[in-house]
C-alpha cells in the first residue's frame, strides 16, 4: 500500500518498488494488495513486480471499497455485479489469470454476507479465484459466511497497540480453521519508534489525521514505544522486530504483513523471523504494554464504523 499512496511520500519510483518486491521474493511468497491503493496503481506496480516470476507468488488483493476517479470514497459494497466487476478489473491491472486469495475488504452493512461470499464462490468456480478471503469481518459475520463457502483467512488490524481482535474474533477463526493475517502489525510505523514527535510526519501523511497520531495522544503513546524502545535494545534487535516477533508468538496461525517501501526496511523485518520470544519476555512485554494500553481509537469516527462488521 505505501509503495502507492497514504504513507509519504506517498509514491515511490516504480523501478525501485520492483527491486523491494523482488528482493523479497527471494526471501518469501506473500504478496498482498488491494484495488483502492493508489485507486487501482499498486495492482499495477506488483503485476509489473511479477510479470516473469508468477509461480513464486501467492498473490492476495482486495475489494469493497469504492473509490471514484479522484480517489474520494464512496463508501463499501458487496453486492454480487460489484464483486465480479472488481475481480475481472484486478485480473486486467494485475495481469494474470488468477488470484490466489481474494478478500473482502469491508463488510457491506446493506448487502447480506450470503450474497457477497456466494459471488466470490463463483469466482473460485470458474477459476479466477483460489481461497476466499475477509477483512475486519465479526465473528457473527464469518460464521455465516462459512456456511456458504469455506474461508481460508481472515485480516485485521493487529499489533501490539491494537489487540481488540483478542476477545472474540482471533477465537473464532482458531475454532474454524481459518488463518488470522494481521495487518499494521508495527503500529503504522509508529512501533517503530522512527516518530519521536508528531511534527516528524510529513505534512501530507494521512496519519496526521489518525486519532493515536494526534498531538495529544501522540505523547502518551510514545511513551509506550520508549518501553518497547529499551527491551528491543536488551535483546539486541530493533523495535520493529520486537513488535514482530511479538505477533508472530501469539501463534503459527499469525502472518504479520508489514508494510515495507525500502530495501533496509524489508531486510530489518524479515530479521524478525529469526527472533525467539521467551515467555518471560513475552510476560514483561504484556506487563508494560498491555492490551488497551494505546490511546485514541485506530481510525477516525467514519472509518471505525466500517470494521468489524
Amino acid at each position: 500500500m505505501g509503495m502507492s499512496e497514504f504513507y509519504s511520500p506517498a509514491q515511490m519510483d516504480d523501478a525501485q518498488s520492483i527491486k523491494v518486491i523482488h528482493k523479497y521474493l527471494e526471501i518469501g511468497n506473500f504478496l498482498d494488495t488491494a484495488d483502492m491503493y493508489g485507486t487501482g496503481k499498486n495492482e499495477e506496480l506488483v503485476g509489473k513486480a511479477i510479470a516473469d516470476r508468477r509461480d513464486k507468488v501467492v498473490l492476495a488483493t482486495k475489494f469493497g471499497n469504492v473509490r471514484g476517479p479522484n480517489g474520494e470514497f464512496n463508501g463499501v459494497r458487496g453486492d454480487r455485479e460489484y464483486v465480479r466487476q472488481c475481480c475481472e478489473a484486478s485480473l486486467l491491472r494485475l495481469k494474470v489469470d488468477h488470484i490466489d486469495l481474494y478478500y473482502q475488504h469491508r463488510v457491506d452493512a446493506k448487502v447480506p454476507i450470503e450474497e457477497t461470499i456466494g459471488a466470490m464462490k463463483e469466482l473460485v468456480e470458474e477459476g479466477k479465484v483460489r481461497y476466499l478471503g475477509m477483512s475486519e469481518a465479526a465473528a457473527s459475520t464469518i460464521r455465516r459466511a462459512v456456511k456458504v463457502h469455506p474461508i481460508a483467512a481472515l485480516q485485521s488490524e493487529y499489533s501490539l497497540w491494537s489487540r481488540e481482535v483478542e476477545a472474540e474474533i482471533i477465537p473464532t477463526v482458531r475454532e474454524l480453521g481459518i488463518a488470522f493475517v494481521a495487518y499494521s502489525p508495527l503500529g503504522r510505523g509508529f512501533l517503530t519508534g522512527q516518530f519521536k514527535k508528531f511534527e516528524d510526519l510529513p505534512a501530507n501523511d494521512y496519519r496526521r489525521f489518525a486519532p493515536r497520531f494526534m498531538a495529544g495522544n501522540f505523547d502518551k503513546n510514545i511513551e509506550l514505544v520508549k518501553k518497547i524502545e529499551f527491551m528491543a535494545a536488551q535483546k539486541g534487535c530493533t523495535p520493529a522486530q520486537l513488535a514482530l516477533a511479538w505477533v508472530l508468538a501469539q501463534g503459527e496461525d499469525m502472518i504479520p504483513i508489514p508494510g515495507t517501501k525500502t530495501m533496509q526496511r524489508l531486510l530489518e523485518n524479515m530479521g524478525a523471523a529469526d527472533l525467539q520470544m521467551s515467555k518471560e519476555e513475552l510476560a514483561e512485554i504484556e506487563k508494560v504494554f498491555p492490551a488497551g494500553a494505546a490511546v485514541g481509537d485506530r481510525y477516525h469516527e467514519a472509518a471505525m464504523k466500517a470494521v468489524n462488521l
